[in-house]
């Protein structure tokens, strides 16, 4: 399949002009299991040749965010942002609090409860977000070997 056509399309769509880094990182993300910050972005760039500074990649990163091509992930005491491609899939993560690691949830334990919720409140729900934040089991003994 011919993923530089596809972002091609979508970047015109959104009124951004195709550039080499914009479908590059596109591509990057459309790689990645998960979200990545801007500087693993920008390492993969570099690997793949492709010339670009950091902030560069941060610009590039937010208009792809504003024109709804990336989501953009806030991860709670973490400064950065992640950025994944908008595959327009449904997905929630358990985010490490120690170590940062991110794990996606296959699948989404709210579907039951908004159609509860729109049954009892008469609301039509356009989405959610969920985020669930603990220890994974390395930092778990970690603690646990510290305390």
């Amino acid at each position: 399949m011919d993923h530089g056509s596809e972002f091609e399309d979508g970047l015109k769509r959104s009124g951004l002009k195709k550039t080499k880094q914009r479908t590059a990182i596109l591509g990057i993300l459309e790689e990645s299991q998960l979200p990545m910050a801007a500087d693993q972005v920008f390492i993969q760039l570099k690997e793949k040749g492709i010339p670009a500074n950091l902030s560069t990649v941060y610009r590039i990163l937010e208009a792809l965010a504003e024109k709804k091509l990336v989501n953009k992930l806030s991860i709670v005491g973490d400064n950065r942002g992640l950025f994944e491609l908008n595959r327009m899939a449904h997905r929630h993560y358990l985010v490490c609090l120690g170590c940062k690691k991110i794990t996606a949830i296959e699948h989404c334990p709210l579907e039951d409860y908004e159609k509860a919720l729109e049954a009892e409140t008469s609301y039509k729900i356009a989405g959610h977000k969920l985020d669930i934040y603990g220890y994974c089991p390395k930092c778990l003994e970690k603690r646990r070997k510290g305390s």
